[in-house]
């Protein structure tokens, strides 16, 4: 026994039937629930697409149109799935999780990274955790997300910039995400753990899949003082391919993403599309126009993907905005915003339009009480206006200060 909700165990079944992001069983656990669609897909029975769409259609999801495209797609589907089904049940995938200390994360939950919502049908279904962060602290996902990540065969100066920019996003209180590699990876991440600062590595196999092997003590140690992400269930090995899907985690957690080096060919350049893609502002550090690792970061600049990173400050700001709505210039500043959860809470739950309270405290997850106490203290800190028909939050002054040091190498 899990003594887990059954929704939430059939969104582990299908995250053992399924590769992450795939669109189908996205679409079928938004339209019909997951343990409704999960039931559908593995009885034999009814298991032929025509129930499916038939039962899709009923809830008013599919336009009359658009029913014969869906249902090739879910035949297509149906015969990926066949070879796993029956293959391993939620109960064992969440008892192998238990094994290595790792926990599930379902949407909804306090430690659900808001920000892979923004994904859509590609959305995870679930995500399992190991570690997070230490308990007298900020939760990890409270606070400004900077999304780190760079080439795995990185120059020293790339390193040098990378260590400038994770120094200043910990001293501006954020969380440092990347992916747990070689190069300006591992970098960010020791960087932030010498700094005491909160620090994701999303990973690209199962939570049980410590990689790469030169690696596990790194990855250990970002699970003590922040947290391992993974989306696969365990026992899955890191592929290429899963490792393609795992860029699009980075990207949508992240406030910002920074690519410091990437060659022509660089998994970061991935992660910087899916970031654009979602609207997430993306930097790119210059270099040396003839070294190999800058390539890519040129060329994200020139199409117009990142904008250049002129000062380690630039993406820092840029992450605290997209959590806050504000663009401070000093690091006290960026510091407070975000030393309480529940403000961070409130000001996420407002946009331009004047919100009442009530609806303030459904968005956030908030009792009414608590929403109105950190409603008063956002207005103290100048996040949020309170108008006559709600709260909206405060306009971003849209101004950049000069930041300390430099980013430019070279």
């Amino acid at each position: 026994m899990t003594g887990l909700p059954d929704e939430a165990l059939a969104r582990v079944a299908w995250s053992a039937l399924v590769e992450p992001g795939d669109a189908v069983a996205g679409s079928l656990v938004q339209m019909l629930g997951a343990e409704r669609s999960f039931a559908f897909v593995t009885d034999p029975y009814i298991a032929d697409g025509a129930a499916l769409i038939a039962a899709c259609h009923a809830v008013g999801t599919l336009a009359d149109g658009e029913q014969d495209a869906f249902g090739t797609a879910i035949r297509t589907a149906l015969e990926r799935w066949r070879p796993r089904m029956g293959r391993r049940t939620a109960a064992q995938v969440v008892e192998a999780a238990a094994v290595v200390g790792g926990s599930l994360v379902v949407p909804g939950d306090p430690a659900w990274p808001k920000g892979v919502d923004d994904l859509g049908v590609h959305a995870p279904l679930v995500l399992w955790r190991r570690g997070h962060g230490r308990a007298d602290d900020t939760p990890v996902f409270a606070r400004p997300c900077l999304s780190v990540v760079g080439a795995r065969s990185n120059t020293l100066d790339g390193a040098e910039a990378c260590a400038e920019i994770t120094s200043a996003a910990a001293d501006a209180g954020c969380t440092t995400v990347s992916g747990g590699a070689y190069g300006i990876d591992a970098v960010a991440h020791r960087v932030a753990i010498a700094a005491g600062a909160p620090t994701v590595a999303v990973l690209a196999g199962g939570i049980d899949q410590l990689y790469p092997a030169g690696h596990v003590d790194l990855l250990g140690n970002v699970g003590r003082q922040g947290m391992l992400l993974a989306e696969s269930p365990p026992g899955t090995p890191p592929t290429r391919w899963r490792f393609l899907a795992r860029n699009r985690l980075i990207a949508a957690i992240g406030n910002a993403v920074v690519v410091v080096e990437a060659g022509a060919r660089s998994g970061a350049l991935n992660t910087a599309h899916h970031a654009a893609q979602l609207g997430r502002p993306v930097f790119a550090v210059p270099g040396r126009f003839t070294s190999p690792a800058s390539v890519g970061c040129h060329r994200l600049v020139a199409e117009g993907i990142a904008e250049l990173a002129v000062t380690p400050r630039d993406p820092i700001r840029a992450a605290v905005a997209g959590r806050t709505g504000l663009l401070p210039d000093e690091p006290a500043l960026l510091t407070s915003a975000v030393e309480d959860p529940d403000v961070l809470r409130v000001v996420d739950a407002l946009g331009r339009r004047a919100v009442p309270v009530a609806e303030v405290a459904e968005r956030s997850g908030l009792a009414i009480g608590a929403a109105t106490d950190a409603l008063a203290l956002a207005e103290l800190q100048g996040l949020v206006h309170r108008q006559s028909d709600g709260w909206s939050r405060r306009a971003s002054p849209g101004r950049r200060g000069s930041g300390a040091g430099t980013a430019r190498r070279g």
